[in-house]
């Protein structure tokens, strides 16, 4: 596998990540009570719990696209 395969590749993940991060963030923000409704009916919990376990798991996402997609991407360009 070559390197411009690689940039490619890491480049349409990072592309791919952010906009579903972005389309959780605004569907989030538009529609929490919505969501909280759905995910109300499998499990009993709390809206204020609901929106940290929410936040959360947004934070960690965002983690996991910059360590995994674009940290190897900007490094895959810097080398050549």
């Amino acid at each position: 596998m070559d390197l411009q395969i690689l940039k490619t590749f890491f480049m349409w993940c990072s592309i791919l990540n952010i906009g579903l991060l972005i389309f959780t963030s605004l569907l989030w923000l538009f529609a929490s009570d919505w969501i909280h409704g759905i995910h109300s009916k499998w499990f009993s919990i709390p809206k204020e719990t609901f929106h940290v376990v929410f936040y959360c798991f947004i934070g960690i996402y965002k983690l996991l696209v910059y360590v995994f997609n674009i940290v190897p991407w900007i490094a895959l360009v810097l080398m050549g």
